[in-house]
């Protein structure tokens, strides 16, 4: 069993942002972070689960994701992302998230659940803390589809 705890924040929204994730399967531990310099709070949540999955070396494994994120939970577990699919995302953000969190959780049984954020989770705490350090930090990534979605007038 292979524990994934995210989080993600976003400073304005959008704003510069950052995702923060520990793995965790028996003995092994790890964590992941990253900041880009134009983003929104929803895409770094969904980017936290997208990296943690990303970040399994083998595939078919049983994962539980923790996340504050009712977005990313809510449109999973309530299947709201099928009817999304199902209408090609019309009128709906973050589809280059959505599809690439779909390829890759096809890799995996994959479960979540839901934790309160800033309620002393420790995991969860640590992945706020290492999402608003990489926020912080000097040489921001560019989220470039929000970019140039932000730019032509249709925030991704």
């Amino acid at each position: 069993m292979i524990e994934i705890f995210t989080d993600g924040a976003s400073s304005g929204n959008p704003g510069p942002g950052g995702y923060g994730v520990v793995l965790r399967a028996g003995q092994h531990y790890k964590e992941l972070s990253e900041g880009f310099r134009k983003t929104t709070n929803n895409r770094m949540e969904l980017l936290a689960v997208i990296k943690g999955l990303e970040a399994l070396k083998a595939p078919n494994q049983q994962v539980t994701v923790f996340s504050d994120s009712k977005y990313v939970i809510d449109a999973i577990e309530k299947r709201w992302l099928n009817g999304w699919v199902n209408k090609g995302f019309a009128g709906k953000k973050n589809k280059d998230l959505w599809l690439r969190y779909l390829e890759i959780s096809k890799l995996h049984n994959v479960r979540f659940k839901w934790v309160k954020g800033h309620a002393g989770h420790p995991e969860n705490e640590r992945c706020d803390r290492l999402a608003v350090a990489a926020s912080q930090q000097r040489d921001l990534l560019v989220d470039s589809v929000f970019e140039m979605e932000s730019a032509k007038g249709n925030p991704s």
